[in-house]
């Protein structure tokens, strides 16, 4: 019996939590989530810091120019 008063107190903070997210956003005018990507921060392009995803793609590009495909060759050997 304890354990359900608990599971619905969790469900209760959780559930007023998100209403307290909604209501903030649906209030605002033009209210929407908070764009949390490291690439569109000004603070932190002005420290040099980039996100792992957006250094990984421009390392891949990189390395795709340097690589030339036609010199590869398979070798017969066995």
């Amino acid at each position: 019996m304890d354990i359900i008063k608990v599971l619905l107190l969790a469900i209760v903070v959780v559930a007023l939590a998100f209403l307290g997210l909604a209501t903030q956003i649906l209030l605002r005018k033009g209210g929407k989530f908070p764009n949390m990507h490291i690439g569109s921060d000004r603070n932190m392009k002005a420290r040099g810091i980039t996100c792992a995803q957006s250094f990984d793609k421009i390392e891949q590009a990189k390395a795709r120019k340097e690589l030339q495909f036609k010199e590869l060759q398979l070798s017969d050997e066995k």
